[in-house]
């Protein structure tokens, strides 16, 4: 009997995992299984693959940042520098105008008024194309002190809190003030 046991135990009933048939398609699952290294070798080098591209990218958007932030900062100082072109190209006729009145000789006063109110005319179509704008309130409009500053209260027959005189005109440079209007209010 122990014979036969023995014939029997050394004859194994399945075939061992190493020779399974070539079409068996558990056989590729234990390749990957048996082979880790590689396959976590190759998922670092997919990984470092990937790596390279983001920094690559960061790089590129690092890069473009800067360009950016260099060519505004051209444009800004440009504009500081040259933003006032245009308002100096206006004024150059009016100073042409006074320099030219200045040096005639004997005139009348009819003529110097005529010459004078064109050279006005002149600055006032200067301020215009440059969004300068007078800020001189009528009697009577209520006192708005982001356009006016108040030089005194004054009794008056008016409503309280309106302006009573404009003493000296102010001026807007588009919405902002560049100098407000003085003006007495009434008490």
């Amino acid at each position: 009997m122990t014979a036969q046991n023995g014939s029997a135990d050394s004859k194994p009933d399945t075939a061992p995992q190493d020779q399974q048939p070539a079409g068996d398609p558990s056989a590729t699952q234990g390749v990957e299984h048996q082979d880790p290294v590689a396959r976590l070798e190759a998922e670092l080098a997919a990984a470092l693959v990937q790596v390279a591209e983001h920094k690559d990218q960061v790089l590129r958007a690092h890069a473009e940042m800067e360009n950016v932030r260099r060519r505004a900062q051209e444009e800004v100082s440009k504009a500081r520098k040259f933003g006032i072109e245009s308002f100096a190209e206006s004024m150059v006729p009016v100073k042409d105008s006074l320099e030219a009145a200045l040096s005639q000789g004997e005139q009348t006063q009819v003529d110097m008024r005529a010459g004078i109110e064109m050279t006005l005319k002149q600055l006032v179509s200067g301020f215009e194309r440059n969004h300068l704008k007078e800020i001189a309130p009528a009697p009577g409009t209520k006192f708005d002190p982001h356009h006016h500053q108040a030089i005194a209260t004054v009794p008056a027959e008016q409503e309280a809190n309106t302006v009573v005189a404009t003493l000296q005109k102010g001026y807007l440079i588009a919405d902002r003030v560049l100098r407000p209007a003085l003006v007495t209010v009434a008490a």
